[in-house]
């Protein structure tokens, strides 16, 4: 997907992540390009398995021992990250500049440490004292929502929703320019989801940060984002904007996905997707949505191309490039 534009916060072009496993190399993450303004909220959306979480981890360069392959351009405010050794990355870059919410907020909580020692810890590793990162923390804790007499206690003496409250305050506490959040309301009940969404539309009215929510979430989604990533089987097959993403979408599969959502205003017959994703080990040619797409033609044999319609908006689709925009 193009993302020529000089003026991003995160400018990512042509980003590969591939892993060695038993049944050959998995393309989980397979020349993707995005690009992301200051204070702008982007939605990553798709089905289960289809590298949402690895690009992620492929922007924070969290990589595991089976890495195949790794090249691409990741810059944020123009400098090339991918030209940082692990330890400059690790100083100037992790959790300073840029910080992640994971999945499963007990599983990152230390459990035999104090929440507030937990969110003051990347303020000491990188900056200040103790007792100046724990005044910074009770800060952290109020805009979050989150008590500050919680800061003594441990994270399993916390509800789900408090706990995913105390991963973000450890996210923003050094105040990066960027956080990924990667499924923030995902095994919460629906009020609390809600109050997590309200935090984080908060946060971003009252500073600059920008945010990549990752998701298969699209009704959440919808609350946060400015910007739309539709991502399956390795590719990002459309970005747009949210509005015109959540009420007409370029791609085939995003209209499929659009077309599964329940509306509140309006009776619609739900769709679905035959089908199954593609193993990300197997990968055919051509068009990887294509066994699936209602809308597939002999073209769609060879890899589409990247089309741009305009406006920050592309999509990845034959439909498009040969001038038969479906209707």
């Amino acid at each position: 997907m193009a993302a020529n534009n000089s003026n991003a916060l995160l400018r990512v072009e042509d980003l590969y992540l591939y892993f060695r496993a038993t049944k050959g190399v998995v393309q989980a993450v397979d020349g993707v390009s995005l690009n992301l303004h200051r204070n702008e909220a982007m939605v990553v959306l798709g089905e289960s398995g289809c590298g949402k979480t690895t690009l992620a981890k492929a922007i924070l360069r969290l990589l595991p021992r089976n890495v195949h392959k790794y090249t691409g351009k990741v810059y944020l405010d123009k400098q090339n990250l991918m030209d940082l050794n692990d330890e400059e990355y690790r100083r100037d870059i992790r959790w300073v500049k840029i910080s992640m919410v994971p999945q499963a907020a007990m599983n990152s909580l230390n459990p035999v440490l104090r929440v507030g020692d937990q969110v003051a810890e990347p303020l000491e590793a990188h900056y200040s004292l103790k007792k100046e990162a724990l005044a910074q923390a009770r800060d952290v804790f109020q805009r979050v929502g989150v008590p500050v007499d919680f800061m003594s206690r441990y994270a399993f003496e916390l509800s789900g929703g408090m706990r995913q409250r105390v991963a973000i305050a450890m996210a923003l506490v050094t105040s990066p320019d960027l956080v990924i959040l990667d499924e923030p309301t995902s095994a919460l009940d629906v009020l609390t989801q809600a109050n997590i969404m309200n935090v984080l539309k908060r946060i971003k009215k009252e500073t600059e940060t920008s945010f990549i929510l990752i998701t298969h979430d699209i009704s959440t989604s919808s609350e946060l984002a400015d910007r739309v990533a539709c991502m399956y089987a390795g590719h990002i097959v459309e970005l747009n904007d949210a509005d015109h993403f959540f009420t007409k979408p370029f791609h085939p599969y995003s209209q499929k996905l659009m077309a599964s959502v329940p509306t509140l205003r309006q009776t619609k017959q739900l769709e679905f997707i035959p089908g199954q994703p593609p193993s990300l080990v197997n990968l055919v040619p051509g068009c990887r949505f294509a066994p699936r797409c209602p809308s597939r033609f002999e073209k769609c044999a060879d890899d589409p191309p990247v089309v741009d319609m305009g406006e920050r908006r592309h999509v990845k689709c034959w439909l498009y490039a040969q001038g038969k925009e479906k209707s």
